[in-house]
Order: C-alpha cells, then sequence, then structure tokens
C-alpha cells in the first residue's frame, strides 16, 4: 500500500469498496464538516504517481493525463445529512447500515478503488470527488467548480455516482418552486363579513392541483413524468383575525424537454390569475444516451437506462455541454432514513461495471 500522511486518516484504496465503505462512513462528514474526509481523500490519492490531485476548498479532483482521446469524468459528494444514532455503520447479513452508505459514500468507495487501480484506462478519467451537495445549491462544490474551475470537468461524458440500485438513470428532471400569494383584507373574526378571507381563497389553489393531471414525456427514449404538487401553506394573523395573507408554496418537476423558461412560463398558464412567485429553479438534464461513449458505457455495464426522476448534479454537467447520468450502489428510497443501508452486492456489482468499462474490457 502507497505510503500516506500519517497525520490523516489513512484510507486503504487497496481493499474491497465495500470495506472502504465503512471507513468513508465511519468519518463523519455531515455537510460543512468535509475536511477531515476531504484531507484523507487528498493524501491517499496523492501517493499514486499516474494520478495529478487538484484541492479546491473541501474537494479534491484527481485527473489521469495519458493522452487519451477521450475523458470521462466520474464525480461523487462527500458529505451527508446529519447523523442520528446511526454511526457508525454495522452490518446486517449483505446489507450495510450506517449514514451515508447510500447518499453516496458507497458510490465514492467505488470511484476510489478504481481510481488507485486504474493505471492505464481505456479513456482518460477525472475523478471528482466534493462537497456541500446536501445544503444549499450556492454551497454545492461541483457547482463552485463549474464557475472557478471549469477546465477540471471537461469531459466527453460523465457519471454521477447517486445511488440507483446499481441501474443507469439518465439526465434528471428540473425542479421549480413558487410561492402563489393570495391578499385579503383583515377584519374582526366576529365581524368576518367585514374583511376578506385570504386562507380560504387557497381552496381555489388546491383545486387546481387536485385535478391537475402530470405530463408524462418522453426524452431521448426515456419517460419522464412530471410532478405538481403543494409543499407548503401558511397564513394566519392571530385566533381572532381575519387573515388578509396566505401563501401555497408549490414544487414543479418538469421533464428536461423543457427548459426552466419554458417551466415557469406552464406554472403561470396553470395558475393565471394568481400572484406568482419564483423562489427556486434549477433546470433538468437530458439523458445524453445517444452520445458514443454512453452507449459504450450501457454495453460494458450490461444496463438498461431508466430515467432520473429527482434532480441530481448531472444538470451540471449538462449545463457544460456533457451527457451525464447517475449510476451507483444503493436504493435512493433509502436515502437520509435513519436506517440508511446499502446491499454490498450492488456495491460489488458497480465496480464491476465500471472497472470493466474503463479498462475497455
Amino acid at each position: 500500500m502507497p505510503v500516506t500522511d500519517p497525520s490523516l486518516p489513512v484510507l486503504d484504496l487497496t481493499q474491497s469498496p465495500a470495506e472502504l465503505t465503512v471507513q468513508l462512513c465511519d468519518i463523519e462528514s455531515v455537510s460543512g464538516n468535509e475536511r477531515a474526509l476531504a484531507d484523507a481523500i487528498e493524501s491517499s490519492l496523492a501517493a499514486y504517481p499516474h494520478l495529478h490531485v487538484v484541492r479546491d476548498g473541501d474537494a479534491v479532483v484527481a485527473r489521469t493525463s495519458l493522452g487519451r482521446a477521450r475523458r470521462v469524468v466520474i464525480a461523487g459528494h462527500i458529505d451527508t445529512v446529519p447523523i442520528n444514532a446511526n454511526l457508525p455503520v454495522r452490518r446486517d447479513g449483505g446489507d450495510l447500515v450506517g449514514r451515508g452508505t447510500v447518499d453516496m459514500k458507497a458510490g465514492v468507495a467505488v470511484a476510489l478503488v478504481l481510481a488507485a487501480a486504474l493505471e492505464s484506462p481505456a479513456v482518460d478519467v477525472t475523478w471528482i470527488f466534493y462537497d456541500h451537495e446536501e445544503v444549499a445549491s450556492e454551497l454545492n462544490g461541483l457547482g463552485r467548480l463549474a464557475r472557478t474551475r471549469p477546465e477540471l470537468l471537461e469531459g466527453d461524458f460523465a457519471i454521477l455516482g447517486e445511488p440507483t440500485s446499481a441501474t443507469v438513470e439518465g439526465g434528471c428532471n428540473g425542479t421549480a418552486r413558487v410561492d402563489i400569494r393570495l391578499r385579503g383584507v383583515r377584519a374582526h373574526s366576529a365581524r368576518s363579513w367585514v374583511g376578506h378571507n385570504a386562507i380560504h381563497d387557497a381552496a381555489d389553489v388546491l383545486a387546481i392541483l387536485r385535478d391537475y393531471e402530470p405530463a408524462e414525456l418522453e426524452v431521448d427514449g426515456l419517460v419522464y413524468r412530471e410532478g405538481l404538487n403543494a409543499v407548503g401553506i401558511t397564513g394566519g394573523v392571530a385566533g381572532n383575525v381575519i387573515p388578509d395573507e396566505a401563501v401555497v408554496t408549490i414544487n414543479y418537476r418538469f421533464a428536461p424537454s423543457r427548459s426552466g423558461d419554458d417551466a415557469i412560463a406552464h406554472l403561470r398558464e396553470v395558475f393565471a390569475g394568481f400572484e406568482l412567485e419564483v423562489t427556486d429553479l434549477a433546470e433538468g438534464a437530458r439523458p445524453g444516451l445517444d452520445a458514443p461513449l454512453a452507449q459504450e458505457f450501457l454495453a460494458a455495464v450490461g444496463a438498461q437506462a431508466f430515467p432520473k426522476y429527482g434532480w441530481t448534479d448531472v444538470a451540471r454537467f449538462s449545463a457544460l455541454g456533457i451527457p451525464a447520468v447517475n449510476y451507483g450502489p444503493g436504493d435512493p428510497l433509502r436515502a437520509h432514513a435513519d436506517d440508511e443501508r446499502v446491499a454490498v452486492d450492488e456495491i460489488i456489482a458497480v465496480e464491476r461495471g465500471l472497472r470493466a468499462w474503463l479498462s475497455g474490457a
């Protein structure tokens, strides 16, 4: 095993990715506290002469420079949501149970093992391990790299190791969040006829949502199901006052064939006549499965591609013109759960698939 900085936690990148998953998870790295894990990753990767390692904040980028005609980017975030008595990792039959096992340190472990082992892959590879994915978008480490070091993200195809149960999920839906603001007139509730109850008007918005039929749109051969839902409602002044304002917060998950502007235009049409304020908007990502590298990847891992309904950082690659897919161990429904767990068999499957593809087998 290569020599690493003795002052840092030692990551044994020659062990199995399942064993490394346990080690990574047990180095707590809740968003904002990634420094120790980033230090360990940087120190461990720097010991491999075939990799050029760059540190940016708590993001670590390791690149091969073999002069290959094509470059692949493989990325994963190293932060987790807060722990809740679910560390250290424990084993339960064929599963590893604990915070970060699914989202997404098993995927990171696979990438680290392969980054160390593959000295001469069939394509040049950029491995990215980044911070602050689980918090506000403006803090996202991959987004920071895209803004300040875009040359580090250059490539012909990208894979994000988000949990997909070891299947391939192409692209992702976009997401928008808007507030519908309803105006009324305050009055004493004993004389309610003098005022106008803004909360009651929310019923009209909720009726639209109840009757709305989400679209299913085919994009590059994958069918993306949209969603339009109320995710919050606020209003009220006091127990004896007719409220003069209410706000219904709505989340729209839209197919990647729509631009962000298209999505907002659709919402303004659906809620015509209502006061609408956009509070969050993230473009989706087309699956990009027609790219030659994507086709080779699917063939090598023996997978059928499915759509990604949730938003992921593949959209950041798509915005740079890089087709990207999600591919990693772990059931996404287990992400963030207190009993978060990943099947070791899925870790093995993803490692085997990526190794075969990157090796040109």
